[in-house]
């Protein structure tokens, strides 16, 4: 049987937030593809909380689920491929994937999350959202009352430092380099018992993941249980950018309270285009963007 080429909704990017979408729009009988290569960022995430119903679930499970689930409505249907360029045309839009397959629809929905830009630290990507982690509402109760470092400097540490401190008495910040506080932060932060230790980190000694030391360039080295760290992060994809997409300073997918993006019938939803990253979040804007594209599809029928 050929191939269906056609579609009302493409979604590229087939995890929480692009599940989400499809659900509600598989539910109000939309013709809709996804597109996912099944590389999800959290896969080395051991557990996933702060998501009622699913709380300490594997990001995996709770993925399946969500697959499973979708796969009911037999007017999504499902690609594993990788999207990697895509064009307006006349009547809405061409997606051309990795294997040369070209689909089209009236809608497009970024869904693709984002891309970890690791530093240059040995070590740190193996423990990765496993004992380094980017959350204290993603896994902050989890490390809670243990010796915690905070990889990060300046505005983004003063931020975050609050919100650990709450969790753990013995806080630490590494500025990985030349401290750059405020003399108010810096008051602030000796008030709290927040050490800083301002010096380049070489190395995270671990064992599977667990953090065990983090090793300095001076040759010292500091145990640690826990740390969380505020790294850069770029589009897994530049197609947003193709179809006339624009960013947020921060590098989001700019969207409004609708997950509508600058670009007409386009829509993104998730880690792409906030900076609220969870999957709670993911599943919320998901459903959101999902219900406006049917309804958008559904005034231009009426």
């Amino acid at each position: 049987m050929k191939e269906n080429r056609t579609f009302e909704v493409i979604i590229i990017g087939g995890s929480y937030a692009g599940l989400s979408a499809a659900m509600a729009l598989g539910r109000s009988l939309r013709n809709v593809l996804i597109i996912d290569s099944g590389k999800p960022c959290n896969s080395q995430t051991p557990h996933s909380h702060n998501f009622l119903t699913q709380d300490d679930k594997t990001p995996k499970e709770i993925s399946n689920i969500a697959k499973h689930q979708v796969e009911q409505y037999n007017t999504v249907s499902f690609l594993n491929d990788l999207a990697v360029h895509g064009r307006k045309i006349p009547v809405g839009f061409e997606i051309k994937t990795e294997t040369g397959k070209a689909f089209t629809a009236k809608k497009i929905i970024f869904a693709t999350g984002i891309k970890d830009i690791m530093p240059n630290i040995k070590g740190f990507s193996a423990c990765w959202g496993i004992s380094v982690i980017h959350c204290p509402y993603c896994h902050g109760y989890e490390h809670k009352a243990v010796k915690t470092a905070l990889i990060t400097n300046g505005e983004r540490a003063f931020h975050m430092a609050p919100l650990i401190h709450n969790l753990t008495d013995n806080l630490t910040i590494l500025t990985n380099g030349k401290i750059d506080f405020e003399e108010s932060q810096l008051k602030k932060l000796k008030e709290n018992n927040i050490k800083i230790i301002e010096k380049e980190i070489m190395e995270i000694e671990h064992e599977k993941g667990h953090i065990q030391k983090i090793v300095f360039k001076d040759g010292s080295k500091e145990s640690f249980l826990a740390a969380y760290a505020a790294i850069p992060f770029e589009q897994h994809t530049s197609i947003s950018f193709d179809l006339g997409c624009k960013l947020t300073e921060q590098g989001h997918i700019k969207v409004d309270f609708l997950q509508q993006t600058t670009a007409d019938g386009v829509f993104a939803c998730g880690d792409n285009s906030s900076p609220m990253r969870s999957v709670a979040f993911a599943v919320a804007t998901g459903n959101i963007a999902g219900a406006m594209v049917n309804k958008e599809l559904s005034d231009e029928q009426f």
